[in-house]
């Protein structure tokens, strides 16, 4: 056996995980450019050693044979390798086209959750998005988080300006529509939840959990109970009522700080905990406690998550999920809800009024739907491609996305996507989605890429910077993420990457620096670019964030303040501390105040109030045998992601019907059989489950599963395929006020299918 050679000496790369929002420090062993062990990294000081399953998967991922290396071009019915020039010339002539034939209504692009796990792709994903030229812009947002997103501009002023539990602080945590043992937290960054959770009831914490199933949280928490899928808003309000009725609204410091109190008690008034009873199923005199130790709590918080947003009263909940926070005192103060200062955000307090709410300034064509924070509802997405008339999408660019499996009634969107004239996926795989794309380009993989979580560091419940180099070489023929998006921005428009690229970093130093709104407005762009170099790409436009950011150097390479050398020499990363109060430095609200009762969310509340006589007769939507449908999470996958790699789709079959008992005994289900769960838009059959931790009247399918797209190429989820529950969720349903899509709660009728 030939000796090992120098370049092929065993090393360890620290990074963080980009498989989830937790971001868990890793130390990746590599021998000559191959990885071949990922274990926690015990000197991170987030994580501290802690590793959920998914981070080994990395491996799997990166040496999947499955994977693309190469662009493909559509021919026929095959797919066929080309170089990345022959690629990118497609890629602009054929957009170009349909562009200039058409209008730039005519192009559109989808943007998926990976996204935000690849800074390069968060800070060029918006310049392709521009390079259209038209409004058709479209995100995983919509069918997740747009309701928070909206709620907390309407009342802070920032589409991510979202409290976060102070969970390693708190005393008592009430948990609405989120399992953050099997997400690993969501819009909440933090590692190791179960040891986050089990010291929060060592101190003599409580944790209670609201949820129609009896999730893998509930299962550890002090109570649990049962709640009607959608009736969220319903129960937060009526706790909202009691804390009014019963004289235990407590501002403390935010009084200054708040308007809009009166308003809320007075919308409060139409939901008692008697009133909202039958809808939620949760008896009053348990609301009314609830609320009660919520707000005697030392330190309380208040989290609601997926189960809050993707429902028919979706913004509504995540208001009143602060309303509940604030009106206890909660918002704002250690082991509340806080607001994380991460080291990429605006360094310099706010010195004038902030905009308001980005908010249906257009809408879409077909049926109206309002646009927030620059994007259409992604419910709307199939219609705008084939019910739109001369206006229709004839031209796609999905980045890091499978809408065909994540967005509702799946079937309508498979076959608009057959209709297109021209689609260009940016993505490494053949999957349900791109197999219709007549393009393909493939970006390098995780470990080959260096990473910054530019959004989760804004969302933790601690605040901390980490740079990730690239674990791996990548081929000499692969291209970054950014890379593919600056082509192609640039292709659209005439003009080379390069120049997109000087553009996205002018943008950012625009906010940096030379004028008085900024944090360094003595230095100059010229300055700012000498000390940023000439080095194309995302580090450089993060060295300027990082610099202009709280804790940064201002530009002056006397300080000792961050940058992404000093960054780059930590490599497990940097502690910089525990959550402290931001208000009022942070709010961006026109009135500078905290609005408690925004106009665009209360306007709303009609809406709800005509939903609860129906509701008071018995059952969802007034049908006392109604069956509503929701999701579940499992930690080994993250939406589709996972599930082509061998070592976390192995194992029991998880796409499977949870039933209670009761339901199959009425339905006709028995355990190992098959169920045929129908609703308006489809049908799928699914092995059942029977279980006693569901609600009685739902019933729970997982998300992200349905791998037997003919022409997908994903040989490991194609033997365990599962069904895609999206083919139930209909388009129709959404969050009127944001437009999400209802992805839990969703109607359907059950009945016996015969044997597994």
């Amino acid at each position: 056996m030939p000796p090992t050679s120098s370049s092929d000496a065993a090393r360890t790369v620290y990074r963080s995980c980009p498989l989830c929002e937790a971001t868990c420090g890793i130390a990746v062993e590599v021998a000559g450019n191959r990885a071949i062990a990922i274990r926690g990294d015990d000197d991170d000081p987030f994580s501290r050693g802690y590793l959920c399953p998914k981070a080994h998967g990395l491996i799997g991922l990166q040496e999947d044979p499955d994977r693309l290396r190469r662009p493909l071009r559509r021919e026929g019915a095959r797919f066929v390798e080309i170089g990345w020039d022959e690629a990118f010339a497609l890629a602009a002539s054929k957009l170009r086209a349909v562009r200039d034939a058409h209008g730039p209504g005519a192009l559109a692009a989808y943007a998926g959750n990976p996204t935000v796990h690849d800074f390069g792709a968060t800070l060029f994903v918006p310049a392709l998005m521009r390079s259209l030229g038209g409004k058709q812009r479209f995100s995983a947002s919509s069918v997740d988080q747009l309701p928070k997103m909206l709620s907390g501009a309407a009342m802070f002023g920032g589409s991510l300006t979202i409290p976060i539990p102070d969970v390693d602080r708190c005393s008592h945590l009430l948990v609405l529509g989120a399992n953050p043992l099997a997400s690993n937290g969501s819009l909440m960054t933090a590692p190791d939840m179960r040891g986050r959770l089990r010291r929060l009831r060592e101190r003599g914490g409580r944790l209670v959990v609201v949820d129609p199933r009896r999730s893998e949280t509930a299962a550890v928490a002090d109570e649990h109970h049962f709640i009607r899928p959608g009736s969220d808003a319903l129960f937060l309000f009526s706790l909202v009522h009691t804390l009014f009725d019963e004289g235990i609204v407590a501002l403390g410091r935010l009084e200054a700080h708040v308007v809009g109190v009166d308003r809320v008690r007075e919308l409060a008034q139409a939901f008692s905990a008697e009133d909202t009873a039958a809808a939620t199923g949760i008896p009053a005199a348990e609301t009314r406690r609830i609320a009660r130790e919520f707000a005697a709590a030392e330190r309380a918080a208040c989290y609601g998550r997926m189960g809050t947003c993707t429902q028919r009263f979706g913004t509504l909940a995540s208001w009143l999920v602060d309303v509940v926070n604030i009106l206890t005192g909660n918002l704002d103060r250690e082991g509340g809800v806080m607001f994380p200062r991460s080291a990429t955000s605006a360094g310099v307090d706010r010195k004038r009024p902030g905009k308001p709410v980005a908010y249906a300034r257009w809408r879409s064509s077909v049926r109206n739907l309002p646009e927030a924070f620059g994007e259409l509802p992604v419910a709307a997405l199939s219609e705008q491609i084939d019910s739109a008339g001369d206006g229709r999408i004839r031209a796609l660019v999905t980045v890091a996305g499978n809408p065909v499996l994540s967005t509702p009634n799946a079937d309508r969107l498979a076959k608009a996507l057959e209709a297109l004239d021209f689609m260009v996926s940016i993505d490494f795989y053949i999957n349900e989605t791109t197999r219709f794309a007549d393009l393909i380009l493939p970006p390098t993989s995780p470990l080959e890429r260096a990473h910054y979580d530019l959004a989760f560091t804004g969302l933790a419940v601690r605040n901390v910077a980490k740079f990730s180099p690239a674990s791996l070489e990548p081929p000499a023929d692969g291209m970054a993420q950014w890379r593919i998006l600056a082509e192609i921005a640039g292709g659209l428009n005439g003009v080379s990457a390069e120049t997109v690229d000087e553009m996205v970093l002018g943008s950012v130093l625009a906010g940096c620096v030379g004028s008085a709104e900024t944090a360094c407005p003595d230095i100059t762009t010229e300055r700012a670019r000498e000390l940023l170099g000439d080095v194309p790409g995302p580090e450089r436009i993060l060295d300027a964030m990082l610099r202009a950011g709280p804790y940064g150097d201002r530009f002056d390479p006397a300080s000792d303040g961050l940058n992404l050398e000093r960054l780059k020499a930590a490599p497990h990363g940097i502690d910089l501390g525990p959550l402290a109060p931001r208000i009022p430095e942070l709010l961006g609200t026109p009135s500078g105040a905290i609005e408690l009762a925004p106009a665009l969310l209360t306007d709303d509340v009609a809406r709800l109030r005509e939903a609860l006589p129906a509701r008071r007769a018995g059952g969802a939507d007034g049908a006392d045998d109604a069956v509503l449908l929701v999701g579940r999470r499992h930690v080994r996958s993250n939406n589709s992601w996972m599930h082509n790699v061998e070592s976390l789709a192995k194992g029991r079959d998880r796409c499977t019907l949870l039933v209670h008992p009761e339901d199959a005994h009425r339905f006709g289900l028995a355990a190992g059989r098959l169920a045929r769960v129908r609703s308006r838009v489809g049908e799928l059959i699914a092995p059942v489950v029977l279980s006693d931790e569901m609600m009685p009247g739902v019933v729970s399918l997982p998300h992200g599963f349905g791998h037997d797209a003919p022409g997908a190429r994903l040989r490991v989820a194609a033997a365990q395929p599962g069904v895609n529950s999206n083919r139930l969720s209909d388009e129709n349903e959404i969050d009127a006020l944001s437009g999400n899509a209802v992805l839990n709660g969703v109607r359907v009728e059950i009945g016996p299918a015969g044997a597994a």
